[in-house]
């Protein structure tokens, strides 16, 4: 699989088996990654803190309505709202702490996605719990993001996702090599670098 195919996405859920996700410090300018992408792909915007976040997301959906890809964003469901997201991406903090009821209300009454963040397995069973519609589990290998942050390793991240009564999707060093790696274990990959390189996991897991 490369970018030039179009990606597949989960038909009864919805989701994209293949994210990118737009790190406003290691991805500055998420449209010009976005605009390389083919119909289908996800596009996470992580705007933590940006003051030029509205700027940014405008310039994403525009890109994203343009190729038909799945914009979600992070945290902050006004904005996700003002730009007409189709869905909302819950960091594992933010929904560790429970502060979600206009969040969710406003998930739900639109009938978007909602994805959530989760580094353990109690993380994926809050995930499970608050019916999202998946989980980006990591980090699985090492990744620049989080230099020298503890793994997971695809024994465990199969485990893991075995269990998590949810799809999950893969996060945290995802390349070809360590794609491979993950076959028949994850719903799918988000990345960072990957797209960045103009490359893509291949398909070689289930469902992408």
């Amino acid at each position: 699989m490369t970018l030039a195919k179009p990606a597949r996405q989960d038909k009864r859920r919805r989701i994209p088996t293949r994210i990118l996700v737009g790190d406003t410090v290691r991805l500055p300018d998420v449209a010009a990654a976005a605009a390389r992408l083919p119909a289908g792909t996800g596009v996470l915007l992580r705007p933590y803190g940006a003051p030029d976040r509205l700027a940014v997301g405008l310039a994403a959906v525009a890109v994203a309505r343009r190729r038909r890809l799945v914009l979600l964003v992070a945290a902050d469901w006004r904005l996700a709202a003002r730009l007409g997201a189709a869905g909302l991406h819950l960091p594992e903090g933010l929904a560790r702490h429970g502060v979600l009821s206009p969040a969710l209300g406003w998930v739900r009454r639109r009938r978007l996605l909602l994805t959530v963040a989760a580094h353990s397995p109690a993380a994926l069973a809050r995930a499970r719990c608050l019916k999202a519609h998946a989980a980006l589990l990591s980090p699985v290998f090492p990744t620049a993001s989080h230099p020298g942050a503890a793994t997971l390793g695809e024994t465990r991240f199969g485990l893991w996702a075995r269990r998590a009564g949810l799809p999950v999707l893969a996060l945290g060093g995802i390349n070809d090599r360590t794609w491979r790696r993950l076959a028949g274990r994850a719903a799918g990959a988000a990345a960072i670098g990957a797209f960045r390189q103009n490359k893509t996991p291949r398909a070689e897991a289930r469902g992408v």
